[in-house]
């Protein structure tokens, strides 16, 4: 059977059909649309033309969807329609306007379903998983294969470039104040265990983009999953000197991530320093994918077994 999942993200809305046999999936496809949802976000609510965009995006995926005869959806909103005053009003005008019913997830719930997604990629034992969004970050501490401890930042890459920058790439003033907005942050969440973590497992379009920028900058192999904390520190000191060939280096690699390029690597940076990590492995499995086994094929999570993800 094909099971298609659409996820409202603050930056990006993306689209993802799998075929599923049993407890058994592999990915069709993906389609993306770079929606900004944040951007639509005043005074704590998402603005008309921000209900309007995420309408546009899901028509457009549903076209898509029945151009395949795919019937059976799932959609689910993380911090684009949680973190604001409206959500159940921008939830009800979505339904309305697209016909797709909108589940919006909770910090916790994003977290914990993320980490339950990169497990099904990557196999650790204990360590720490992170995915930084738009407009939140998730972190999960793990210990013998399960969650100890999770928390959900309000902050992501999208909704710190609103918040304090100016122009594309941030100047040293901008990059003071999203240093200290993070740490802030954080340290609200002070009782997260950063004991040295060996292992930080990542998903999400921030740390995507910063493995494929180290593979150009650091000649890693095409098929290389992790980062060294070194190249990740290499890698911000360059970009966050805004120069030509920071700016040559991101519109050649992700242009479509050059506003929020910088905003999401200092979260990342930050956090990494925290755990004290020297690895940082990224994963191509997340949070929709956890939906997908946990939420709609309602797999029950077994930590002793190797979960089945198709080729």
């Amino acid at each position: 059977m094909k099971q298609a999942i659409i996820d409202i993200g603050s930056n990006s809305m993306r689209l993802t059909v799998y075929e599923v046999a049993g407890e058994t999936f592999k990915i069709l496809f993906r389609e993306k649309s770079m929606a900004g949802l944040a951007g639509y976000v005043e005074e704590g609510r998402l603005s008309p033309e921000g209900i309007a965009r995420a309408c546009s995006g899901l028509l457009e995926f549903r076209e898509t969807l029945a151009a395949l005869d795919i019937t059976a959806v799932a959609v689910f909103a993380t911090a684009s329609l949680r973190n604001i005053f409206n959500t159940a009003e921008a939830v009800w005008a979505i339904q309305t306007a697209t016909g797709f019913s909108v589940e919006v997830l909770s910090g916790t719930e994003e977290a914990l379903l993320g980490y339950y997604g990169a497990g099904l990629e990557v196999h650790c034992t204990s360590g720490a998983f992170l995915d930084i969004g738009g407009g939140s970050t998730e972190v999960v501490v793990f210990d013998q294969g399960q969650p100890v401890q999770s928390a959900s930042f309000r902050m992501g890459s999208l909704s710190l470039y609103r918040s304090y920058v100016k122009k594309i790439l941030p100047g040293d003033g901008a990059l003071k104040r999203m240093k200290e907005a993070i740490e802030e942050t954080v340290e609200e969440k002070a009782l997260l265990d950063f004991s040295r973590c060996t292992h930080l497992i990542c998903v999400g379009g921030t740390a995507r983009a910063a493995l494929k920028l180290c593979k150009k900058v650091y000649h890693l192999t095409p098929g290389s999953r992790t980062i060294t904390m070194e190249q990740l520190e290499g890698l911000c000191q360059t970009l966050e000197t805004g120069d030509q060939n920071a700016i040559d280096l991101l519109l050649r690699h992700v242009p479509e991530r050059i506003h929020t390029m910088v905003p999401g690597l200092l979260i990342l940076r930050h956090l990494g320093r925290l755990f004290e990590t020297k690895k940082l492995v990224v994963c191509k499995y997340g949070v929709r994918e956890g939906y997908l086994c946990q939420k709609v094929l309602q797999i029950e999570q077994n930590n002793t077994d190797t979960p089945k993800t198709g080729s």
